[in-house]
């Protein structure tokens, strides 16, 4: 197999280990690390091989990361860094780090990874949108920043996993096309569970209102996806909710830099952190009309006490 097409793949969790999976089914030589076993003996069942560390990931030409934050991946690649350290790799090796992370952050990783790498190796951020379906399917969106010439090495990896890839702009604007993403993506979410909450609780029947809504301007891909989730309050995850209270923190660091105001972020980072105050937060996005549920019902027991007062 051509060496161009060898790639490294860190983090084979519910989003990673599908992603994989499609670059070993478009002829990638996949090459992949998991703190657990079991996706790794997955993922040689499909064809991949497994490393013992990430350090050993050192000489492919590019190196996957999807995990949780930026600040897994800095402890992931940091035996990967100390190796570049003493043996810098091949002049334009790419780490892509696929993961929602903040667009300032991964800028300085960005820095980071060239110092170890005397220059030789350079960061992309390619963060996804698409959930696990797209995942599985490999129809994500990926949004990616970083240097053309690395955009260009690591875009046919990229057309394995997802139908709609863009190259936005310098290091960090993948990871800021993603936070806007996440604030239309929660906060819709919660505004299409506020309204079934809503529904319910006035009488009205939230499936029709749903159907209603599918047939006009409110009708959304959010919709067709959370709505019947939201309707049948199934939270089982496909991504846990807590997440988006990061993503959305992103909005609000991203939009301090700009000098923006995101009014509709602000809300979304509270209602969120409510969530997971609430002990919801490994569960389903739509698990926010839970938390809204739960909070619904602390008003009308306060509103219930001031008038028995």
């Amino acid at each position: 197999m051509s060496q161009d097409k060898n790639i490294g793949f860190v983090g084979l969790g519910l989003m990673g280990l599908p992603m994989a999976a499609n670059l070993v089914a478009q002829g990638w030589s996949v090459t992949g690390w998991n703190r657990s076993a079991g996706p790794l003996d997955e993922l040689i069942a499909l064809g991949g091989t497994a490393a013992g560390s990430v350090a050993e990931l050192r000489d492919l030409p590019i190196i996957v990361f999807m995990l949780p934050d930026l600040p897994h991946v800095e402890e992931a690649a940091a035996e990967l860094l100390e190796r570049w350290r003493a043996a810098p790799p091949a002049a334009g090796t790419v780490i892509v780090v696929m993961s929602s992370v903040s667009p300032q952050r991964v800028q300085e990783f960005g820095q980071t990874v060239s110092k170890a790498s005397e220059g030789n190796a350079a960061v992309l951020d390619a963060p996804v949108s698409g959930g696990r379906v797209g995942a599985q399917a490999g129809t994500l969106a990926i949004m990616a920043g970083g240097r053309a010439a690395d955009f260009a090495t690591a875009a046919p990896a990229f057309d394995a996993m997802g139908t709609t890839v863009r190259h936005l702009g310098p290091l960090g604007s993948g990871s800021l096309a993603k936070a806007c993403n996440q604030l239309i993506v929660g906060t819709t979410t919660a505004a299409l569970a506020e309204a079934a909450e809503l529904a319910e609780r006035s009488g009205l029947d939230a499936a029709a209102l749903f159907e209603v809504l599918a047939g006009g301007l409110a009708n959304s891909r959010i919709l067709e996806l959370a709505g019947p989730r939201l309707l049948a309050k199934d939270y089982t995850s496909s991504g846990p909710a807590k997440f988006m209270h990061k993503d959305l923190s992103f909005v609000l660091e991203a939009a301090t830099s700009a000098g923006a105001v995101v009014p509709m972020a602000s809300a979304g980072v509270e209602l969120y952190a409510e969530l997971k105050r609430q002990g919801l937060g490994d569960q389903d996005l739509t698990v926010v009309r839970q938390a809204i549920s739960h909070l619904s019902d602390q008003a009308a027991a306060t509103a219930e006490g001031n008038i028995s007062a």
